[in-house]
């Protein structure tokens, strides 16, 4: 790594890899990169001093960086292999390694709590990096997401303790070791990459096994994964059933918030509510507050209630995690990353808490033509949940469309009033319908139509 001043970033907009682009820029080297669109998050890494192209030629690499003995390149599997680019370096005698190997040697020298799942892990894994930072005032991490709290997703503090996401796309997380594993879910995903839910399972049992001797898993209760038999700590975590970690004595609160205690092996944490909204956010902070409880422990470090209690009502989210643009006693509008079948219900059912007998229109950008095809009847069952739902076409993101696969195969099987439009009729749809608690979904491009939507919804209210 240390001969290498020049590092160059296939697929440098994705939210993980401008996160090591950010961490690369911040210890002084000169970072570049390609991707297909612009986005924020290159306009900002543009303003931190990247050079950022659109362009895919292999003309538009800069000269600085087309010396193998100078730069490397890294490269998200989003990318493939017959991109210009990616043939340029692979073809030129370039060092190549992905984001997750190239995470799993920053985190070599770290104590890194892991936290994976087919969902959720983004919240949990940027809610203990808050955590971690009110408990010991530092703490690094490499975030799936933008936190409010942190302004982005890189975290740079003191001290060695690093949450980071792992991913279970094309298996990933398996570039990790963790001291402290969190798995949230074990969901079918990405079969296009597995082919089969049992092949999840494998993955998910692999990455346990990597846990460190002597290091904590906390898995959810329910999910069924081998583990290690010996050689680290396993615990169980639940919303509200009793386990190793769980929430006691639930209260609804105004706006859609719950008062709570969170139950340790040692003891509560008492009086807790989250800055968030949302039942899946006491779940979420069961699970953050754990990993970061096992960590104390393990290092024979404070656990400070009075401070986990501070972390978790100043919690501000990440962006696209119910996030509200609109909220009178008219109108609501809130944007939500979920996208898989699973984290749609969890949503939709959280907005019912939060808003009890209100009309809930779910708006749902389904993303890649496989997961569609995989999981289209459980898409449909999850959104029948809601009063309305409205459909967009698919993301295909880095996928080729597949014959017969649309979002119509949702729309047919969804029980509740269905309707169909594009991304770019989404708002006047919307400001013609008769809404009341209005929720995108997706984690394509639906976002970009945020403020549009935002703006019709206000006039209603």
């Amino acid at each position: 790594m240390k001969r290498y001043r020049n590092i160059y970033f296939l697929g440098i907009g994705g939210i993980g890899m401008s996160a090591l682009a950010r961490y690369f820029l911040h210890e002084g080297y000169a970072v570049a990169g390609y991707d297909r669109t612009e986005s924020h998050l290159t306009d900002e890494l543009a303003r931190e001093g990247a050079v950022i192209t659109y362009n895919d030629d292999v003309e538009a690499i800069p000269a600085a960086f087309r010396d193998p003995a100078t730069t490397m390149a890294v490269f998200t599997p989003a990318v493939p292999e017959d991109h210009p680019q990616m043939r340029f370096f692979a073809e030129g005698g370039f060092l190549m390694e992905k984001r997750s190997q190239m995470l799993g040697h920053l985190s070599e020298e770290k104590y890194v709590m892991a936290v994976a799942g087919t969902h959720g892990k983004t919240t949990t894994s940027t809610l203990i990096a808050w955590i971690n930072r009110a408990v010991t005032g530092g703490g690094s991490a490499f975030l799936g997401g933008i936190s409010k709290n942190f302004a982005g997703n890189l975290v740079l503090g003191s001290g060695d303790r690093l949450a980071v996401e792992a991913d279970e796309f094309d298996r990933s997380f398996l570039r990790l070791r963790p001291d402290v594993a969190v798995i949230t879910s074990v969901a079918p995903d990405h079969l296009d990459i597995y082919g089969t839910f049992e092949a999840v399972r494998e993955a998910f049992g692999q990455f346990a096994s990597l846990v460190k001797p002597g290091g904590h898993i906390i898995i959810k209760r329910g999910v069924d994964i081998d583990l290690p038999a010996e050689g680290v700590t396993v615990w169980r975590y639940s919303c509200d059933e009793p386990c190793d970690f769980y929430a006691a004595d639930i209260r609804p609160a105004e706006g859609g918030h719950y008062d709570y205690d969170i139950v340790t092996p040692d003891g509560r944490v008492k009086g807790c509510r989250m800055g968030v909204p949302g039942w899946v956010n006491v779940e979420n902070s069961v699970a953050a507050v754990a990993a970061v409880w096992c960590a104390s422990h393990a290092r024979g470090e404070a656990f400070d209630h009075d401070a986990v209690r501070r972390a978790l009502a100043s919690f501000e989210g990440v962006k696209r995690r119910f996030e509200f643009y609109v909220n009178t006693p008219r109108q609501v509008y809130m944007d939500d990353y979920a996208h898989h079948p699973e984290e749609l219900e969890a949503s939709i059912r959280s907005v019912r808490g939060m808003f009890p007998g209100r009309k809930l229109t779910a708006v749902f950008q389904p993303h890649l033509y496989t997961r569609t095809r995989d999981l289209y009847k459980e898409f449909a069952a999850a959104l029948s949940h809601a009063d309305e739902v409205v459909l967009l076409p698919i993301y295909p993101a880095r996928e080729e469309p597949i014959a017969g696969v649309t979002s119509q195969m949702i729309a047919d099987r969804v029980t509740v009033p269905c309707s169909m439009t594009d991304r770019e009729h989404l708002a006047s749809w919307l400001a013609a319908d008769d809404t009341d608690v209005v929720v995108t979904y997706g984690a394509g491009n639906i976002d970009a139509c945020c403020e549009a939507v935002a703006e019709v919804l206000r006039r209603k209210g």
